[in-house]
């Protein structure tokens, strides 16, 4: 069975963890970290094979995953790099992005194409050694290799596509000006499978002639394998329309010429510029009045129109001549060029972004790049967890959690303030009757007086703390609500910001 699309998923390796690792030497009591990086996953790589002609393979086989880079050890030794893995692939096969629709690779040369890249490895311990900081625990994992779930379809490459209805004599005159042997039978559907036939016109000169499985109304929508068929027109330089000019069939020529522009052209709007011949099969069962009438409807079209019995081969030189002189003056086959991912603004979330969420006054931290750092962390370490902290700062975590909590955690510095000048009002006032009598030898002013400035300060305190309350509850913050919300900030904003700083 012809397969000319496919859907699987593709996963690039994973890159190797960096090491945490020390030098250890006798008579070196430090001997400082040693740990070494990781190695970079393997890509996903697709290769033309010639020796192939459908996607029939990937039927059984749906995901391929290339293997993760190796993890770093002591003693500065990175880890090995991952093999690439190779799928082979028939030549013209387009790479899309399912999701999206956006064009990975077009497998049509000799290059291999790297439609999935593998992770970076992670940095082992001494990137993370400062003169402070002289002792990381803790080291930087892997990153995560590319993932796709992709569609693959087969484009054939061809100069000449030839269109029609089926049984209109496509395959009879592939067979007679190529050495392409298609199933010839006088059914529809005869042909089920593109045919490719190189035609020589003399030395040196020749073009790749496509046999297109017969169109019907509706191909667009993928009627009679529509889809599958008209698929392998697209990348063709020109096309050549062939209509049984007889109406053996009991239709009428000029409508299925009417039809299949339309069908083309509703599947692509391209196709429908693109140059294009009329061949008049089956003229020997046709009359002179039919022919004469076919070809003025046609002309008046704009197209040039040549009378053919593909069977016996007359008539078809001055068709094949007419194709080679156009085919000199139009642009090489189409080859589609890889799309680049989509950039993102500032005004769109990227791999740093962070999403804070508030239920019933919890909140909850949501970001990928994160989970990535803390990987990494060795929690029972102090000088990893500062790391650690410094990272929340700079990657906007911190900022995310005070706009998103400013009330209770405004509420809570302000209470703590109040209650420290409570204890400065009981104290100093408990301070001072307890040396009602006494003067200072230094200043000579009464310690109770002292004393009681504690109590005022305290009272300033106190005071201005309740006023700041009362204000923070009297106006409000829309962010108090218990409801779901989502903050999304760009670290890059974030870092630079805190950098400033």
């Amino acid at each position: 069975m012809f397969v000319d699309t496919a859907k699987i998923k593709i996963k690039a390796g994973d890159g190797g963890d960096g090491a945490v690792s020390f030098h250890r030497e006798k008579y070196v009591a430090a001997g400082g970290p040693d740990g070494g990086d990781g190695g970079r996953g393997g890509n996903i790589v697709f290769v033309a094979d010639s020796n192939l002609s459908t996607l029939a393979d990937f039927r059984y086989k749906r995901k391929y995953a290339a293997k993760k880079g190796e993890n770093g050890r002591g003693g500065r030794c990175r880890g090995k790099n991952a093999e690439d893995l190779v799928i082979r692939v028939p030549v013209g096969t387009v790479v899309k992005e399912e999701n999206s629709g956006r064009i990975l690779a077009d497998v049509s040369g000799d290059e291999p194409y790297i439609v999935a890249k593998g992770g970076k490895g992670g940095w082992g311990n001494p990137h993370f050694a400062t003169p402070v900081r002289q002792v990381p625990r803790f080291a930087k994992p892997g990153l995560p290799g590319e993932e796709f779930d992709v569609v693959l379809e087969l484009k054939l490459l061809a100069d000449v596509g030839l269109v029609g209805f089926p049984n209109v004599g496509k395959s009879t005159l592939v067979s007679v000006v190529s050495q392409a042997k298609p199933e010839i039978a006088n059914y529809h559907f005869t042909t089920i499978t593109p045919v490719l036939g190189v035609v020589s016109m003399g030395e040196g000169s020749s073009f790749v002639m496509a046999d297109i499985p017969g169109l019907i109304e509706g191909a667009w929508q993928g009627t009679g394998l529509g889809h599958q068929f008209l698929r392998h027109v697209e990348r063709c330089r020109m096309l050549v329309h062939i209509v049984d000019v007889s109406g053996s069939e009991g239709r009428d020529p000029k409508e299925d010429f009417i039809t299949i522009n339309n069908e083309l052209a509703k599947f692509n709007p391209e196709l429908a510029e693109r140059p294009m011949v009329v061949a008049g099969n089956k003229c020997d069962m046709a009359t002179d009045e039919q022919i004469a009438d076919f070809k003025k409807f046609v002309e008046d079209q704009g197209y040039d129109f040549f009378p053919i019995m593909a069977a016996i081969r007359y008539d078809v030189d001055p068709l094949l001549k007419k194709i080679q002189e156009m085919l000199s003056k139009l642009p090489p086959i189409t080859h589609y060029e890889a799309e680049p991912a989509p950039i993102v603004t500032v005004d769109d979330f990227d791999d740093h972004s962070v999403t804070i969420k508030n239920v019933n006054g919890i909140y909850t931290v949501e970001a990928d790049w994160l989970l990535q750092v803390m990987k990494g962390i060795n929690f029972d370490d102090y000088e990893s967890l500062n790391y650690f902290q410094k990272v929340l700062i700079n990657g906007g975590v911190i900022d995310a959690l005070r706009k998103k909590g400013r009330f209770a955690l405004d509420l809570i510095v302000y209470l703590l303030i109040a209650l420290f000048g409570v204890i400065f009002i009981v104290c100093g006032y408990q301070a001072a009757m307890g040396v009602s009598k006494l003067i200072s030898t230094s200043w000579r002013i009464p310690m109770p007086i002292i004393y009681f400035s504690a109590v005022l300060g305290g009272i300033f305190i106190t005071g201005n703390t309740i006023n700041n309350v009362i204000q923070l509850i009297v106006c409000g913050d829309d962010k108090r609500s218990t409801e779901i919300e989502e903050v999304q900030i760009v670290a890059a904003q974030q870092a630079e910001g805190g950098k400033n700083k």
